[in-house]
């Protein structure tokens, strides 16, 4: 019997990060792989629009340096990360309240600098404490982080589950720590305002928190795709090409018809995969809006990340991005980045720019905007009973994977393409070798 003729090994649909990351990994393990993306450029979520020599992240979800995929992900050794210096600026009662960064080696030591306020105004005598209390609560919940630093993740995972809301209190620290920092951090770092993902996943969004240093990739959240996109042979990425259905020997695009494969990885968004395979969950998810700004006059917070923790308007977090990473903006104009989870008010840029006014101290009203980015899918929820590691082979030679089949972050993205491509790599190592005898079907390659 003859051997049937493929044109690829395996074929990723969808150019997103994990991908994008899945087909590295097959290549790297002599695999042939075709990247098929409906969208005219790669990256998916993870985009970078270019106004006037400013770079504008579309959701630009906050990472750590102590992801350990960023590590391990073949193509992103040469990635460069601008991380927030000194970490956090937490906004309470009209004061500016420091909280700073993790030391670089993590772990238990310094995983919490002291608070220290640097308004310089006089507080009054009735005035509320500092967002994370006294110095001994400042201690417990130092201590608090550095436990969780030095916790495996597997012990995190193994941990009762709740919601991450309902998990602050029983972490055994003051309501006005918990109120005042953990929750307005952890609605940052989840993208969840109302904390309503599984308590695990917070944990694991703390460890790396307390492990690293929060922060951005240098050029924009784009970097991450166009450096993996990069680093594949050439002619493995097609853009512009419609997938319309899948099997687990070929896929069938809008363009070019039937192309045929040993295995198929779905890549796409969680919606796009249950439509190109019904039956596959499809999770409810936070809509996320980034509202840029530009002014000759930033604000003089540094590149620290600002929290608002009396939460008094739409923004959830904000930062003078230009001060974090200077290729974001042109020389001598400042870029301001916020936030807003949920859903937007009406006027998004008037509640924004009043909100802005009061965590800044300073006017906004010269403040041009440059853009306003709505994303309804951003980021897929996390709600318990959430399992961080699902299935991402469906059967031998249909698979699945995305930030929908782990954790909701960059870090869950790569890290279910790695589990996606050592199944495909396994399975296709039981079946043998093939022999190849197609050209593949001339389409768009990516820029």
């Amino acid at each position: 019997m003859l051997e049937p003729a493929y044109q690829a090994d395996v074929v990723v649909v969808g150019a997103g990060i994990a991908g994008l990351a899945a087909a590295h990994r097959l290549t790297s393990a002599g695999m042939t792989v075709t990247v098929l993306e409906a969208a005219h450029d790669v990256g998916g979520r993870m985009s970078t629009e270019k106004v006037d020599g400013f770079r504008l992240d579309r959701i630009g979800q906050l990472m750590s340096t102590s992801y350990p995929e960023l590590r391990l992900t073949p193509g992103l050794d040469v990635l460069a990360l601008s991380a927030f210096d000194p970490g956090v600026l937490l906004h309470s009662d009209g004061r500016h309240h420091r909280v700073g960064a993790p030391a670089p080696q993590g772990g238990a030591r310094g995983a919490l600098h002291a608070v220290r306020a640097l308004a310089s105004a006089p507080r009054p005598v009735s005035a509320p404490r500092a967002p994370l209390g006294t110095a001994v609560d400042q201690a417990r919940l130092a201590a608090a982080l550095a436990r969780l630093a030095g916790t495996p993740v597997e012990r995190l995972l193994a941990r009762p589950e709740s919601t991450a809301g309902q998990s602050l209190t029983a972490r055994g620290l003051p309501a006005r720590t918990a109120d005042g920092f953990l929750r307005p951090l952890l609605s940052a770092l989840l993208c969840d305002p109302e904390l309503t993902a599984s308590s695990r996943c917070a944990d694991l969004a703390l460890h790396s928190f307390a492990s690293g240093r929060l922060c951005v990739p240098e050029g924009g959240a784009e970097m991450l795709p166009q450096l993996l996109a990069r680093s594949l042979p050439a002619g493995s990425v097609h853009t512009g090409v419609r997938v319309t259905s899948v099997s687990t020997t070929s896929v069938t695009t809008a363009e070019h018809g039937e192309i045929r494969c040993r295995a198929v990885l779905l890549a796409t968004g969680a919606r796009t995969a249950a439509e190109l395979l019904p039956g596959l969950r499809v999770p409810d998810f936070h809509p996320v809006t980034v509202v840029h700004h530009t002014t000759d006059e930033p604000p003089a917070t540094g590149a620290a990340l600002l929290l608002d923790a009396d939460r008094g308007g739409p923004v959830a977090h904000t930062a003078v991005v230009s001060a974090v990473d200077p290729t974001r903006a042109p020389a001598g104009r400042g870029l301001v980045s916020s936030t807003v989870l949920g859903r937007p008010p009406a006027d998004i840029d008037t509640a924004v720019r009043t909100h802005l006014a009061r965590l800044y101290g300073t006017s906004t009203a010269r403040w041009e905007t440059l853009a306003v980015h709505h994303t309804a899918d951003a980021v897929p929820s996390m709600r318990p009973p959430h399992d961080p590691h699902r299935p991402v082979r469906l059967l031998a030679g249909l698979y699945v994977c995305g930030d929908h089949r782990d954790t909701s972050t960059i870090q869950g993205a790569l890290h279910s393409a790695h589990r996606a491509a050592t199944s495909i790599a396994t399975d296709l190592e039981a079946t043998g070798s093939l022999h190849r005898t197609d050209p593949l079907p001339t389409v768009p390659r990516a820029a």
